[in-house]
């Protein structure tokens, strides 16, 4: 049997995606940075600047991302380069936002790790379905699945954790050990639910 043509998205679901998606991911941001966890990628990048220098994660964030649009444009498109760079900026965006909206009277960590993560993983997904990204290594590992076929979760599982582990002088090693949690339950849901063949669309 034949697989089913591409469906293209349309420009409202695309806007749509970029809203949810940033959303999801800046909730589970903020749940980190209230129990002083970190990330991978270019965010665990902009935790470990944030918690050693004090500067604003979503100016630190969306700054760090910078020399990565060369490498989405020449590898990804055009398209992918603008949806990511307005991902980036929603998501700076939002996590300067949401502690001004919400605040955690009580956030275990171990909850934080464990749902934190699963928001981030879901929010990358749908950002990822709809051919976006959160730059830096978002854009390497989706060209590494579309012109390898290597999983998506699998490559970021691994950066993410090495990006973590090295953070070991910056927290205790309790909040490094959740951390490394976060990070596997942010690329596992990305490993299982992101492969090719199980969604298409454009």
């Amino acid at each position: 049997m034949s697989e089913s043509p591409a469906i293209r998205h349309r420009h409202y679901e695309d806007v749509l995606a970029l809203l949810t998606g940033t959303l999801f991911v800046a909730l589970g941001v903020t749940m980190f940075k209230h129990t002083g966890l970190l990330t991978g990628g270019t965010a665990g990048v902009a935790f470990v600047l944030h918690y050693a220098t004090g500067w604003n994660f979503g100016v630190v964030f969306f700054l760090i991302n910078l020399p990565f649009y060369g490498l989405a444009l020449r590898r990804m498109g055009k398209a992918f380069t603008v949806k990511t760079f307005a991902a980036i900026a929603l998501l700076s965006l939002f996590t300067n936002l949401l502690p001004q909206w919400m605040h955690f009277d009580v956030l275990h960590p171990w909850l934080s790790a464990i749902l934190g993560g699963a928001l981030m993983g879901c929010g990358m997904l749908i950002l990822f379905r709809h051919r976006a990204s959160l730059g830096g290594f978002n854009v390497l590992v989706l060209y590494l699945q579309e012109r390898y076929g290597w999983r998506a979760g699998v490559l970021q599982m691994g950066l993410d954790c090495s990006i973590v582990l090295v953070s070991f002088f910056l927290r205790e090693w309790s909040l490094i050990v959740l951390s490394i949690v976060g990070a596997v339950v942010v690329n596992q849901t990305l490993a299982t639910n992101h492969r090719a063949g199980r969604y298409v669309a454009m």
